[in-house]
């Protein structure tokens, strides 16, 4: 369960944010003056803290350094009736994560609050990579393999953790890019500063500078209020852009300024601010493609790329998959009080046979479903998700060319994009034509024994398009030389 503390000195203010945010996941401490609530801040450590600057028995911002000493780490959302207090501008300088205006919109609360809390859980959540028999007790992510593509890995992040560098992560979707950012700033030497994550294809262009960089009251139309960016909030901390390849041209010629001098403007402004920034960037796509196609910056890249992480997908490292999934029952027996002791042989050969394209993160949600649906000690097929259940049922009636393989003709793109629906991603259209796109290349370089020329030749497309699509899909495909049997 997580745990929010809110200061406040009004009792209708506490009673109405209490009843409103209580949940079964979330608990809410209360405090009318700002010595209890440092106390309990002290006492019960808050994932989250709402604090009222102005406070009957302390200065807002003492408060605020105050709780900032027993964690430095520790989301501070500020609220204030003020819309136009320096106090609540002052904060966010010195890493509030937000502040709010009173009267509160519930709506807006909530969603703050929800952000304030996961970043939490990003910062203080361990990102595990050593195996371990057990499951620690408190809340943990672990990296899970041992693989000598996921040693590759690990090797990576213990070499450029220390390193004040930027790194950039590349990986399909689902395969663990986040949690690859965690482990890094978790074993840095920033690791006691903030730690602060955005999504760039989730937000429009102009939203995301305002995100990233802060805007200046009057900076464009709703702009009503000076707003501290994300790279001032992360001073001396680090700063995870994930899906950067969805950034526009426009943010990416700042971005490239700022991590050549540390310097930016907020949107609206003229004033240069200092900052001192850790950045780590993630992507799903093949960025040297986009420089290619005009959609990203060369110079971008290479202030990227200084130090790169290559995350293997899922059917790249099956040899993993029997270790994930123990670690998934683990985990979900204990977060949903289960008691599945093991996996029936017949539904282990179901999770290996499926090609996995939503990765790790589609076998964590497909155990948790199985769970969910056990009825006894033994997870069994039935159990199994159905769009996993009818792709095996396709497959085993198909043609298949070639061995070790996709069956050629097995995969349901239907399901397919019904499966990223349920796993609440988004860019679907190119996340299925990649799925489709990785059967069909799969299927004919079987057919051709690797090689590439006849390959592109009976796709109908040219060997630097293939090439290209392999590099995007992640493929590496070794030409088979055989006998020719022909002749003789």
């Amino acid at each position: 369960m997580s745990r929010l503390l809110v200061i406040d000195d009004e009792p209708n203010v506490l009673y109405s944010l209490e009843k409103s945010l209580r949940s079964d996941a979330l608990e809410v401490l209360t405090a009318s003056t700002a010595k209890e609530g440092i106390e309990l801040a002290q006492q019960r450590r808050p994932d989250a803290v709402l604090l009222d600057v102005r406070l009957s028995d302390m200065y807002g911002l003492d408060a605020f350094d105050r709780l900032r000493q027993i964690d430095p780490r520790l989301p501070i959302v500020v609220i204030t009736a003020y819309a136009t207090t320096e106090t609540a501008i002052e904060a966010m300088k010195r890493g509030a994560f937000e502040y709010l205006l009173k009267p509160v919109d519930w709506h807006r609360l909530r969603e703050v609050v929800d952000k304030a809390l996961e970043l939490s859980r990003l910062r203080h959540v361990p990102a595990v990579f050593e195996q371990q028999e057990a499951v620690p007790d408190g809340p943990v992510d672990r990296i899970v393999g041992t693989s000598p593509a996921m040693q590759e890995v690990y090797k990576a992040i213990g070499r450029v953790a220390l390193l004040d560098v930027t790194v950039l992560i590349v990986g399909a979707s689902g395969t663990g890019k986040e949690l690859v950012a965690r482990a890094l700033y978790q074993h840095s030497r920033r690791a006691d500063k903030p730690f602060l994550a955005i999504n760039c294809a989730a937000l429009p262009e102009s939203l995301l500078e305002s995100e990233l960089f802060g805007h200046e009251r009057g900076a464009f139309t709703g702009a009503d209020r000076r707003r501290i960016g994300k790279f001032e909030q992360a001073h001396q901390g680090t700063l995870f852009l994930d899906e950067i390849g969805d950034m526009a041209l426009s943010t990416q010629a700042k971005m490239l300024r700022l991590l050549q001098e540390q310097r930016f403007e907020r949107l609206g402004g003229n004033e240069t601010i200092q900052t001192d920034v850790r950045v780590i960037a993630a992507t799903n796509q093949d960025l040297e493609a986009a420089v290619s196609a005009g959609r990203f910056r060369q110079d971008l890249l290479y202030r990227l790329n200084g130090f790169t992480i290559h995350l293997p997908p899922l059917c790249e490292r099956r040899e993993d998959l029997p270790l994930l999934v123990d670690h998934f029952l683990k985990v979900f027996n204990r977060d949903l009080n289960r008691q599945v002791r093991s996996v029936a042989p017949e539904a282990m050969r179901l999770l290996e046979a499926y090609p996995w394209p939503g990765n790790v993160r589609e076998l964590q949600s497909s155990i948790r479903y199985a769970l969910v649906h056990a009825a006894g000690e033994v997870l069994t097929p039935e159990c199994l998700p159905e769009s996993l259940r009818d792709w095996n049922a396709g497959a085993s009636a198909a043609p298949v060319s070639g061995t070790g393989g996709v069956p050629v003709g097995g995969f349901d793109l239907a399901g397919h994009v019904q499966r990223l629906l349920h796993l609440g991603e988004t860019d679907i259209y190119r996340k299925a034509c990649e799925a489709a796109d990785r059967v069909i290349l799969e299927a004919i370089l079987r057919h051709t024994r690797g090689n590439q020329v006849q390959a592109s030749e009976l796709l109908g497309i040219s060997r630097t398009t293939l090439r290209a699509k392999m590099k995007t899909l992640g493929m590496i495909v070794e030409k088979q030389i055989l006998p020719d049997t022909d002749t003789g």
